[in-house]
């Protein structure tokens, strides 16, 4: 697939991001651990691996605005905006399980025209651009086509930050497993709406993410022929951080099911 230039870049600077993570993986005894918050967690190598990508963005798009997990920012409006996660799934990372990715995506004129989220354990580098398509290793990717819930496979997220949310949470939980195929909790949300958009799983649904946590994977999944909102069925999934993505045959019924179990 031929790239804008900005993605390009993107591009480049995430397969050069990923070398170096894959690199401090095999060294993470050496890493320094610290707290942000409750169940927050970051390494020396979301700083490093972060410093490295905006330096590469910047380089080649000094006027652009930076919204990144570290280093903070916020979304411009009057300008185009890198939204970056240098590392997602790091307490993944920092336990050893080789599962978590970098997200970088671009909005621009509040809309995200386009997204990447590398997996560098696995060398797979999913890439969408607005209005052309969602690709895996320049391989289309398509969202299943599963007609209900019975027999779906869907990934999701304990609100592990938001604990007084539990509850309601394990109830939809538990709704959920009553009817489909089985649920996976893999703790990166970046991987797991890659894999909504790459037919691995049939939707995806979880609470309280980051808007660096859901921009690039949410174009992943429309342009790969999937929907994505809000509990409440509207494009806030970014502000809120409570996303609902699957294909158009079952998106409703998952948020009548979170409707129902009272999370919404």
């Amino acid at each position: 697939m031929q790239f804008s230039p900005p993605m390009n870049v993107a591009v480049r600077t995430a397969l050069k991001a990923g070398m170096m993570a894959r690199e401090w993986y095999d060294r993470r005894h050496e890493l320094e651990v610290k707290n942000k918050g409750k169940n927050d967690l970051v390494t020396t190598v979301d700083l490093i691996v972060e410093e490295e990508i905006l330096l590469q963005l910047k380089k080649a798009y000094p006027r652009y605005g930076v919204l990144a997990e570290e280093k903070g920012g916020k979304v411009t409006t009057d300008r185009p905006c890198w939204i970056v996660d240098p590392i997602d799934g790091t307490l993944n990372f920092a336990h050893g399980v080789p599962h978590f990715a970098i997200s970088i995506a671009l909005m621009e004129g509040g809309e995200i025209q386009g997204g990447l989220v590398l997996d560098p354990m696995r060398n797979e580098l999913f890439v969408a651009e607005r209005g052309r398509g969602a690709y895996v290793n320049d391989r289309r990717i398509r969202v299943t086509r599963e007609r209900g819930l019975t027999g779906a496979l869907l990934a999701t997220g304990f609100p592990h930050r938001r604990l007084e949310r539990m509850p309601a949470y394990l109830k939809t939980f538990e709704a959920f497993s009553a009817l489909v195929a089985d649920q996976r909790r893999q703790g990166s949300a970046a991987l797991d709406l890659a894999y909504v958009a790459a037919g691995r799983y049939d939707g995806f649904w979880e609470m309280g993410l980051s808007p660096w946590d859901v921009a690039a994977g949410a174009l992943l999944v429309r342009e790969a022929g999937g929907i994505v909102s809000d509990f409440a069925n509207e494009e806030r999934f970014m502000s809120s951080g409570n996303v609902v993505a699957a294909h158009d045959s079952i998106h409703g019924a998952m948020l009548e099911m979170i409707r129902q179990s009272g999370l919404s």
